[in-house]
């Protein structure tokens, strides 16, 4: 199955809704289709054996990931913010390619060897123009339908391998079709170089919604999108959330048309999300977890969980609201220790997956893929008798102080319980008598005032000695890269950062 499938199915039933619009820029489903062809033509004539975009949300982006499909080369998203040398060693791994990018990015981009660069605006103008002549389009479902590098935010990034059976797999296991009333309309602000800029376009064209694009996400812009646009359904990263929910709050906004909000990409405190719930109480709020490797979402925590754990006076209920929920039925997921024993509910280790959607594959074949079809996520966590996952970080994050595997992910949750705390972020650094220490990074609302002490003592009080920081540095923010994952080798090299508070 491909891609294109997908699409084509939708705009024979639907062809007159529009699919996407960008600021008063619209395409139905019927134009999107037309579009994608005469982009498919211009892909094949070009020669090349990729086509990148190298843009914010455009139209550019969705008549590229169909015209590619329909070409039969696979669809490269980049980095937007990235420049220079960086931006030249990923183009230099997708090469010959068909590069789509901004208009005042062209001249910059243009002369690298193997490479046609075409403004993103001529691109869409000339795809709109076009003939639908691009024929049939191949139905091997181990086509690669997208190359996406991974955020590398421990080494330099990889270009994951997703082939169409992989992203397909997702979409029939978690989309029903045609299943969006006319009305509705999906808001996507996350990239479209981020796994769920690709499952944002692919689900909602399967389900026949409007999708909005918000170019570049601002909190503010987002609320008035959203309003103007009565948007019905939007996914965010958890960084984009607290920053509608405070702009909501100090506006007095509302968002009464919004029926569903996702959100993933990265941890979300409990607290946050307690507080969106407490202001959006009509919406209905899904927790999806996944990677890269994994064509998006791999459980979910449904919105009858969270009203469900929200209220429950059970604490094995009401913890769940800190929890990425339950496997997709396709999914099948192990929580094993350093040896590959698997598990039982409630013992932590790291997270493998297995299931149809799984590539676990990159660029230059190498693979994460065992020889039983397990993909090693590298994501420590546990679950409850119930099958609820919960995250624990990255395994490398994973604090070991006197032979004791400490997560991050607890105090980060306590600390975050203070109502004057809006960030944190807690690492293990060296030490030579306990292994490793606990280090803790504090952002304070504005105005608000705790000192190092206070924060020891309240992780003492509500966990035990041995998860109570050594250390509290305050900041002014944290480093998150641009998809919303907090930057843990960041905030380790800032430890010596001059001006900081610290308590020893």
């Amino acid at each position: 199955m491909n891609l294109m499938l997908l699409l084509d199915m939708i705009a024979s039933a639907f062809g007159d809704r529009v699919a996407v619009q960008n600021g008063s820029d619209t395409l139905t489903y019927t134009e999107l289709v037309r579009a994608a062809a005469a982009a498919a033509d211009q892909l094949r004539a070009s020669g090349a054996q990729r086509m990148a975009v190298l843009d914010v949300n455009s139209l550019a982006v969705p008549i590229g990931l169909f015209a590619s499909a329909w070409a039969g080369v696979p669809f490269v998203p980049l980095n937007y913010r990235l420049a220079g040398s960086e931006l030249d060693r990923l183009v230099e791994q997708i090469s010959p390619c068909y590069l789509v990018a901004e208009p005042e990015r062209v001249a910059g981009l243009s002369g690298r060897p193997n490479t046609t660069v075409v403004p993103s605006d001529e691109f869409v103008a000339a795809a709109r123009a076009g003939g639908e002549t691009a024929g049939d389009w191949s139905m091997d479902a181990d086509d690669i339908a997208v190359l996406l590098f991974t955020s590398g935010t421990t080494g330099a990034p990889k270009a994951a391998v997703l082939r169409h059976k992989h992203l397909v797999s997702y979409i029939l296991g978690s989309v029903e079709f045609g299943s969006a009333d006319e009305s509705d309309a999906t808001l996507v602000s996350v990239p479209p170089y981020h796994v769920a800029g690709m499952a944002s376009i692919l689900s909602s064209v399967y389900a026949g919604r409007r999708i909005v694009q918000q170019p570049t996400f601002s909190a503010e812009g987002w609320i008035e999108l959203a309003q103007s646009e009565r948007i019905s359904n939007a996914m965010v990263v958890p960084t984009m959330l607290v920053r509608i929910i405070d702009a909501m709050e100090r506006a007095g906004a509302d968002l009464p048309h919004l029926r569903a909000l996702s959100y993933g990409g990265a941890r979300m405190p409990s607290a946050v999300i307690e507080r969106a719930m407490e202001l959006l109480p009509e919406t209905g709020f899904t927790n999806a977890y996944g990677l890269t490797e994994t064509s998006s979402t791999i459980t979910v925590l449904t919105p009858d969980d969270h009203r469900a754990a929200a209220v429950s006076e059970d604490l094995t209920v009401r913890r769940r609201l800190g929890s990425v929920g339950t496997a997709l039925p396709d999914v099948t997921i192990d929580i094993r220790d350093e040896a590959g024993n698997v598990l039982g509910p409630g013992e932590r280790g790291e997270i493998f997956v297995r299931g149809t959607q799984i590539s676990g594959e990159y660029l230059g074949g190498s693979t994460r893929i065992d020889a039983d079809g397990w993909f090693r996520t590298r994501d420590g966590g546990w679950r409850d008798a119930d099958g609820y996952l919960f995250l624990e970080g990255r395994i490398d994050d994973v604090i070991v102080r006197g032979g004791e595997n400490i997560s991050p992910g607890e105090i980060e949750d306590v600390i975050l319980g203070d109502d004057a705390v809006a960030d944190c972020a807690v690492v293990g650094v060296p030490d030579e008598e306990w292994g490793e220490v606990i280090v803790a990074f504090v952002v304070l609302h504005e105005g608000r005032t705790m000192t190092g002490e206070d924060i020891q003592r309240r992780v003492k009080e509500r966990l035990r000695s041995s998860r109570m920081p050594a250390r509290v540095e305050f900041r002014t923010e944290l480093p998150y890269n641009e998809t919303g994952k907090l930057l843990r080798r960041k905030v380790r090299a800032d430890l010596s950062a001059d001006g900081a508070e610290r308590t020893q």
